[in-house]
């Protein structure tokens, strides 16, 4: 059993910018949409069969109560804002398991079903469809992979150490350090890339630091390290089975008409007579 999830306000951002090239300045209401509805029926047809997507319902999370510069929603364009409560239902109408996070953010319940789906040992691999560095901490081994849609990379532990200089687990320790700049956080003065994952590799995790290597900087340090550390504690599913898709429910066809795309509705059918049929 292969799990795979995926980051649903990520794929619709990829989908909305993607379609802009072509569509000449008129946003198709559900374009990125169907965009993101297709992707997942890509991924159907060519054999997944446990799959789960996680969605910023809201874009703020606790963090932002942590952080006051912690991303907001603010600047996101209306016509790609307006499209994320649609995708959720449009994916729940295809038989998708969609979670919808509110108070945590779409990386963290990322990191809590891969850590379930972790635990389960009729697991063979769980692939996080995910571009953003932090979710490299969830990474383990070649068992838990991270997979960047640019050039389809497949980034196991050992492609963790190569990319960023240090284990997967110490993913938010090197973030703390060096800051963020899309999550909103700037890290430590001073502290580039590779004299982070220097001391990381020499001392262990912020909190083994030694007295003095960071100074005053150091209370700092760990609230970074707090905002870059994902939460595996999401109570998402108690069985993996349940995230395995069995095909549409009924509601699909009137979601398919709402978007406007009738290819939908028939490669959604054949994905379905085709599981059926195995």
């Amino acid at each position: 059993m292969i799990v795979h999830l995926i980051d649903g306000t990520y794929e619709l951002f990829r989908h909305f910018y993607g379609q802009r090239r072509f569509n000449q300045g008129k946003d198709k209401p559900f374009g990125a949409v169907a965009g993101v509805l297709h992707s997942v029926l890509e991924m159907i047809e060519t054999g997944a069969t446990h799959i789960g997507v996680a969605t910023d319902h809201v874009i703020e999370s606790f963090r932002n109560e942590l952080w006051p510069d912690y991303k907001t929603g603010e600047g996101i364009e209306p016509a790609l804002y307006a499209q994320f409560l649609p995708l959720e239902d449009a994916l729940a109408a295809m038989g998708v398991a969609v979670w919808r996070m509110i108070e945590l953010e779409a990386d963290d319940g990322l990191a809590s079903a891969a850590h379930l789906a972790a635990e389960d040992p009729h697991v063979e691999k769980v692939c996080i469809w995910a571009n953003d560095k932090d979710l490299s901490q969830c990474v383990r081994g070649d068992r838990v992979v991270q997979i960047i849609r640019k050039g389809m990379q497949i980034r196991t532990a050992e492609g963790v150490r190569a990319k960023f200089g240090v284990e997967p687990e110490l993913i938010p320790d090197l973030l703390a350090l060096v800051g963020d700049a899309q999550d909103g956080y700037p890290g430590i003065p001073g502290i580039g890339k590779s004299t982070a994952a220097a001391l990381l590799n020499r001392h262990g995790p912020i909190e083994s630091f030694p007295d003095g290597v960071l100074g005053s900087q150091r209370d700092r340090a760990l609230l970074f390290k707090t905002l870059a550390t994902l939460r595996t504690d999401a109570p998402l599913f108690a069985d993996v089975n349940e995230i395995e898709w069995r095909g549409s429910t009924p509601a699909f066809p009137e979601w398919a008409e709402r978007i406007a795309d009738a290819r939908l509705l028939a490669r959604c059918a054949k994905a379905d007579a085709a599981r059926i049929a195995v």
